[in-house]
């Protein structure tokens, strides 16, 4: 890992897509039913075993072939445990079909899993470094899966915009990892909502209040760039901070209930809790007041702290009534105007399904615009509590803001921890 950064992934991936191996030419025309859709993973971690794990399972005809990450073990781990899944469900078995040759690790892990024969990739890494993988798998013509947040930085996000644009124009799919938009409950509810169930939308609160999560604890022959990239988490240039990593589902609801992004945020945040070293320089909570056109607000707050009280979900409150955006509209007098009761599904297998789905009926599915305004709108409530200033849209769009470390040797300081009334928006990674 020593002198390598997200920058170097940039130059590595310029020129993929030439030498890269095309099973069937890609267009929005109908696959063929009886068809394998072949997968590759890059990000072997928990989250990416977890969506192999979950494509496999939510359709038939697919088959994961190749895997790559930047570390081996992880590789090695990610097989096994899928390897054990296998053991243990013959269905299962039959679609997991990665041998040794097709275990990839390094730097260029997503260009040799890119250029396997594969159809659909999914990418997993850190999201620091989804722009670049994104941008790789689209010229390439593949299909993709990615995990939110897909970037950290307003860069990295325009870096998003620009890619699905082109993988609209390529018939390609492209479904991220906000599952709540494949859970037929929110969809009932929201489409409801829009349809007027509580009149005309007031305001609202999206929540992830939780306790604290895992850290790797460093070894003597780590780098401190591959300390940082293993505990990803905790630095904004690889995870965007908590509150765009995780509290985007909340947000990404806020945005689809709205039928919008926010226009404004004002916010506040701190480190009161994880101030170790092994915690990087992201804070631990944060509450900001978004304004969405019409003078719409909504109140986010997220929390990681050990001890406190947990709360996950939204609540938002028109003129006729109020919801849950998970199940249920109430009526203005109290009474239930709205309770879901058809089919449970699990989301996080639902996003995969309706993907494949898709790509077989040549209507690929397309929410590369959708993610990256999601994030961005994330984005938006870090830097108005990094900085404590109100942070506009436009003023993000046109942001010079670049997370990215500079190339340079093993040696990579921690960023400092962000400070109201002195960080600035427009600032690199070591500001």
């Amino acid at each position: 890992m020593a002198g390598y950064t997200r920058r170097d992934f940039v130059q590595a991936g310029a020129g993929v897509a030439a030498g890269l191996a095309f099973a069937r030419p890609l267009h929005a025309v109908p696959w063929e039913r009886a068809a394998t859709i072949r997968v590759g993973l890059v990000g072997c971690g928990g989250r990416g075993t977890g969506a192999a794990r979950d494509c496999l399972r939510g359709s038939e005809g697919v088959e994961l072939v190749a895997m790559g990450d930047l570390f081996p073990d992880r590789v090695a781990s990610a097989r096994e445990n899928l390897a054990k899944a296998a053991s243990e469900n013959p269905a299962f078995a039959a679609k997991y079909k990665v041998d040794d040759g097709h275990a990839f690790s390094g730097l260029d892990a997503y260009q040799k899993v890119l250029a396997s024969g594969i159809d659909l990739v999914i990418l997993a890494t850190p999201p620091g470094f989804r722009p670049v993988h994104f941008a790789a798998a689209v010229e390439a013509g593949k299909h993709v899966f990615m995990e939110k947040p897909v970037a950290v930085d307003p860069a990295g996000v325009r870096a998003v915009i620009a890619a699905a644009a082109r993988a609209k124009a390529k018939g390609l799919g492209v479904v991220a990892g906000t599952q709540r938009r494949h859970d037929p409950a929110y969809r009932a509810v929201i489409e409801r909502v829009h349809g007027g169930a509580i009149g005309e939308l007031v305001s609202g609160q999206v929540f992830w209040n939780q306790g604290g999560l895992w850290h790797a604890a460093r070894k003597p022959e780590w780098s401190d760039m591959e300390w940082q990239v293993r505990n990803w988490l905790y630095f904004a240039w690889l995870s965007g901070d908590h509150v765009v990593e995780q509290h985007i589902h909340n947000i990404d609801v806020a945005n689809w209930v709205v039928g919008s992004h926010p226009v404004r945020a004002v916010g506040v945040g701190g480190r009161q809790w994880r101030t170790a070293p092994e915690h990087g320089h992201i804070f631990d909570h944060f509450a900001v007041d978004f304004e969405y056109p019409g003078g719409v607000h909504v109140t986010s707050m997220c929390r990681q702290i050990d001890g406190t009280a947990d709360h996950v979900g939204e609540q938002f409150r028109g003129t006729k009534g109020t919801t849950d955006a998970a199940e249920k509209i109430i009526g203005a007098g109290g009474a239930s105007a709205f309770t879901y009761t058809g089919a449970k599904v699990n989301p996080y297998v639902q996003e995969h399904t309706d993907l494949v789905a898709s790509i077989r009926e040549g209507k690929p599915l397309n929410e590369g615009q959708q993610v990256a305004e999601s994030t961005l709108s994330a984005i938006m409530a870090r830097e108005a509590a990094y900085t404590g200033q109100v942070i506009t849209w436009d003023q993000l769009m046109a942001s010079t803001q670049d997370l990215t470390p500079p190339a340079q040797s093993a040696a990579l300081p921690v960023p400092p921890v962000p400070m109201p009334g002195r960080t600035k928006l427009d600032r690199r990674w070591s500001e």
